[in-house]
């Protein structure tokens, strides 16, 4: 991630436990705050600095006309500020204020899918190409959530399941769709039934983790044997995973 991913344009309302604060984001070197009640109340355009952090944090920092200094981790996955500021007087404040949007960015700097499209490709060719297991506890949530009916809640029964497959089972991934905290993956596994299966597996993506999941499975018809003549499952649906 690049400073070029900062969400200039964008306009927030940031609620502290006793503070409220507009932002507005003008350009990777300016922003304007407005506090309109309290000792701090004023209008003021700063000079900022933006370092990237990765996964969609940035750290903004600036310094103020009265001498006052700040510095904001600002995370857009969990809509969340964390501001750090010393006051002329010496004073330190520690805040975290949840914020609002109320003006979208000049372009939308959301690199969530990206990222989630990642874990997943990592998540199933882990356990159902190298059958890691230990993968499991690194990649999913202590309390994974499982929509399919023949495997148990939580991340322990998926770890058990991964231990015991067998050595047939090769699971190959295709195309990948995902926005927001949601991914899609097509893909094709063989050795988990008597038959090579095409499946969809829907994953929600909380916290960096696998939280939940979804998925259909169909045996695979050969292309020559469908009505369409096309095949089901293609490998290289998969190769541009931008």
């Amino acid at each position: 991630m690049s400073v070029d991913s900062f969400p200039v344009g964008l306009e927030m309302h940031v609620s502290y436990p006793k503070l409220q604060v507009i932002l507005t984001l003008l350009s990777v070197s300016q922003l304007k705050f407005e506090i309109k009640e309290g000792p701090f109340a004023r209008i003021e355009t700063v000079d900022i600095q933006v370092v990237p952090l990765g996964n969609s944090l940035f750290a903004v920092s600036w310094q103020e006309q009265s001498g006052a200094t700040v510095t904001n981790i600002q995370d857009y996955d969990r809509g969340l500020i964390h501001s750090h500021a010393t006051l002329p007087d010496s004073q330190f404040l520690r805040m975290t204020g949840a914020f609002t949007i109320t003006r979208p960015a000049d372009r939308t700097s959301d690199d969530r899918p990206h990222r989630n499209k990642a874990l997943v490709l990592e998540a199933m060719t882990s356990l159902f190409q190298r059958h890691d297991a230990s993968a499991v506890e690194r990649l999913y949530t202590e309390n994974y959530i499982q929509h399919n009916p023949n495997i148990p809640q939580g991340r322990g029964a998926l770890q058990g399941i991964v231990e015991t497959l067998s050595p047939a089972v090769h699971y190959e991934p295709g195309l990948l769709i995902a926005e927001g905290d949601l991914v899609a993956i097509h893909g094709r596994i063989r050795g988990w039934a008597e038959e090579p299966q095409v499946v969809i597996d829907i994953f929600r993506v909380e916290d960096g983790k696998l939280a939940e999941h979804w998925d259909v499975l169909q045996n695979e018809v050969p292309a020559a044997a469908g009505a369409a003549g096309m095949p089901m499952f293609d490998p290289e649906e998969g190769t541009n995973l931008g």
